[in-house]
């Protein structure tokens, strides 16, 4: 959780002043961080969540994801409530999920205050759309 705070604090957030930091954990034992990268356009902006997954599988292909942290919070408003990942991210990891066959924990929260786990992407995302339906 420490790296997924030191990573929302680089984040670039200047239209939202809303941050977030992500983490992940490799098996191999590799921390890989990212953060929300926004644009003016804003769909042409990416999430800290994806932006850590993709970096991940961009540089250590087939190494499963053990873990990911996630720490949010906003320049307007001290936020202690956790914050989970949304929709989006919620489907690209469960991508990596299944891709991989074993689950991902999840830990998630605000600025500060308390952290949630979840055990697996399933937890977040019940009745996922997966490669099974193609």
């Amino acid at each position: 959780m420490h790296k997924a705070q030191e990573s929302r604090n680089r984040a670039y957030a200047p239209y939202s002043r809303f941050k977030v930091g992500a983490a992940v954990l490799l098996e191999n034992g590799a921390i890989v961080e990212g953060n929300n990268q926004e644009n003016a356009a804003f769909p042409s902006g990416l999430c800290a969540e994806r932006v850590a997954v993709f970096h991940a599988g961009a540089t250590h292909p087939k190494v499963p994801i053990v873990a990911i942290a996630l720490t949010a919070g906003s320049e307007q408003h001290v936020n202690n409530h956790p914050i989970p990942p949304c929709g989006a991210c919620r489907q690209s990891l469960a991508e990596y999920e299944g891709t991989q066959e074993s689950p991902i924990s999840i830990y998630f929260m605000g600025e500060q205050g308390n952290v949630v786990k979840a055990a697996s992407v399933k937890d977040l995302l019940p009745l996922v759309f997966d490669r099974s339906y193609l």
